[in-house]
């Protein structure tokens, strides 16, 4: 039929199918559109093969039919309305419910189920609308929160379900250009040092009410589940029995060095070393020397003559790197606009790092001076990933030990070698790792998880900047500068920072469980934070947790990367229950 027989109430490009291809472990995206038309008369059968102006892979049409009096809803199921094998329609008549996902660092999506308890592809909004889609929906039928699963609405038409929410009270998570949610989506390092400071009214639209709260009835682990449930429904269960807790004291900074060194100026027991850094960190006056070995400037077994040639053919290739960017004429500088966008992050960054130290304060300052010549650099020693939001507060402490650009440089390659891939534009080393974080902490301490999940706080996207950055906020600028020594040792394991954000937030469990404290709240709250956390308190309590995860007796843990173990692997910290197929095992490696 002709377009203009029926009226377009709403229309939306970018919005995908996922598909998974189990047996190639890909996922395939399949970019439609959605649109919702409503149609006069009875034609209830008429053709809605309507052209979108491009060649889409999956369409859905949402139909309504309107009569005189009011909008009424068509009684027949769905059909197929185009050649594609992907399209299809529902009219709103047969639609009994909608879910939508929890917040993660992911997009938006939406699960629409018909009456017939068949469940359509997830909607993946991949350019926003879904908001304004909901909102269109509104003026045709009500959606009203189920009392037993805050994310599931139900859908009733209009005049039969007397519901005392209007639309804006639908905690529908908005994705609007104004909105930080959407921003820290897109966005999560801008978002994080911007937004994040700032969260009285943060993520305003994803939160629900403080008079209408939701009871949760967690899942039977004995019913099965099905394969192709979408992730972040289920409740993760986790059958761990974890023993005592154990005593940790802390000890001495390291206070000696040149008694470590031998007549030629090797480092004698480098593990030694390593353990009283760990144990105590290491007292100002030394730190310029020990961190050059803890971040890999220098090798443990060098001597002192090769240090000094090392630190001669570091110099010189600095200073080539450093020319490569400062050759760059202006005119060539317009038409690279990957090296002007870097230099315009770095200088925005610059003028607002650490700017309270007297290192870095004033104006005209020297130290400013070399922050943006390294960063710069950087940029030309590793352009791929170039420079992100969070790098100058990376290297503002090193410059402030170090105080010589060439050694501070190099020092910070030392250390992106550690975090680079919290950086990289897909996120998915930052996704892996509060994923992890969540299975620890639902081991850990399950009331405390089950509380901020109920809060649709369980995604934990509050300690991102944490991770991010190895907590550079959220302590003093003296405190980070032990804490990150301890953590360059490696010790007890890799991924002590998991574990040092397990103990900050088990240290607040008392403010949070039994408060009424809301998704918004407990942003504040954690935001909060910053500078009043005891950092030798939180450092025996993770090194407690660790103590404890080894004792386990089902299990143990091995000094080895995040990551799924490898077959044959037996060492590890296995949590049954894995978020997105219950029958597997998780494995969390620290």
């Amino acid at each position: 039929s002709d377009l203009f027989s029926s009226q377009l109430i709403f229309e939306k490009e970018g919005v995908y199918l996922h598909t998974n291809a189990k047996r190639s472990n890909q996922e395939t995206s399949i970019p439609g559109f959605i649109r919702v038309v409503e149609r006069d008369g009875e034609g209830g059968e008429e053709d809605m093969n309507f052209d979108p102006g491009y060649e889409p892979d999956w369409a859905i049409v949402s139909s309504v039919k309107k009569d005189r009096e009011h909008v009424s809803m068509k009684d027949s199921g769905a059909a197929v309305v185009s050649n594609s094998q992907w399209a299809f329609s529902l009219p709103l008549s047969e639609l009994y419910s909608l879910r939508r996902n929890r917040f993660s660092l992911g997009r938006n999506f939406l699960v629409l189920t018909s009456k017939g308890g068949h469940p359509l592809p997830p909607l993946h909004f991949h350019r926003g609308g879904t908001r304004e889609l909901l909102r269109a929906l509104h003026h045709y039928i009500v959606l009203d929160q189920s009392p037993v699963d805050g994310r599931l609405f139900l859908s009733y038409p209009r005049g039969t379900h007397d519901v005392s929410q209007p639309f804006d009270k639908l905690q529908f998570l908005d994705d609007g250009g104004s909105d930080i949610v959407s921003r820290f989506i897109h966005d999560p390092y801008a978002t994080t040092f911007g937004g994040f400071s700032k969260v009285t009214n943060f993520f305003r639209a994803a939160l629900r009410p403080p008079d209408t709260p939701v009871s949760r009835t967690p899942r039977d682990p004995n019913l099965p589940s099905h394969p192709d449930d979408e992730p972040g429904f289920e409740l993760i269960t986790c059958g761990v029995e974890l023993g005592p807790r154990p005593d940790v004291t802390r000890g001495k900074p390291l206070d000696k060095w040149a008694e470590c060194l031998d007549s030629e100026g090797r480092v004698k027991n480098p593990e030694k070393i390593k353990e009283l850094v760990f144990r105590g960190g290491v007292i100002p006056s030394l730190r310029k020397d020990v961190w050059k070995f803890l971040l890999g400037f220098y090798p443990w077994n060098s001597t002192t003559k090769e240090r000094e040639d090392i630190l001669r053919a570091k110099t010189d290739e600095y200073f080539r790197m450093k020319v490569q960017w400062k050759s760059v004429s202006e005119e060539q500088e317009m038409r690279n606009s990957l090296l002007r966008g870097y230099r315009s992050l770095i200088e925005r960054d610059v003028n607002r790092t650490d700017r309270q130290n007297t290192f870095f304060s004033g104006n005209d300052n020297p130290g400013l001076t070399l922050l943006h010549d390294v960063l710069m650099t950087y940029c030309m020693y590793n352009f791929d990933l170039g420079y992100v939001q969070g790098m100058s507060d990376l290297l503002s402490p090193i410059l402030f030990v170090t105080q010589n650009e060439v050694e501070s440089f190099w020092c910070l390659t030392g250390f992106m070698e550690l975090v680079h891939q919290n950086f990289e534009e897909s996120q998915e080393a930052m996704k892996k790792q509060l994923d992890q974080l969540s299975i620890l902490l639902k081991a850990l301490d399950p009331e405390l998880f089950d509380f901020l999940d109920s809060q649709d706080s369980g995604s934990l996207c509050f300690c991102f900047r944490w991770l991010l950055i190895w907590f550079k906020r959220e302590f003093s600028f003296e405190d980070i500068l032990t804490l990150w020594e301890v953590l360059w040792t490696r010790l007890p394991c890799d991924n002590f920072h998991l574990l040092i954000a397990c103990a900050i937030l088990k240290s607040q469990r008392g403010e949070l469980i039994g408060s009424n404290h809301d998704f918004n709240t407990i942003l504040k709250h954690i935001n909060e934070l910053t500078m009043k956390l005891d950092l030798q308190g939180i450092l025996q309590e993770a090194e407690a947790i660790y103590l404890q995860l080894v004792q386990c007796k089902v299990s143990r843990v091995a000094g080895a990367p995040l990551g799924p173990a490898p077959p044959g692997e037996s060492q590890g910290v296995p949590w049954p229950g894995e978020r997105h197929s219950p029958s597997t095992v998780s494995w969390v490696y620290l």
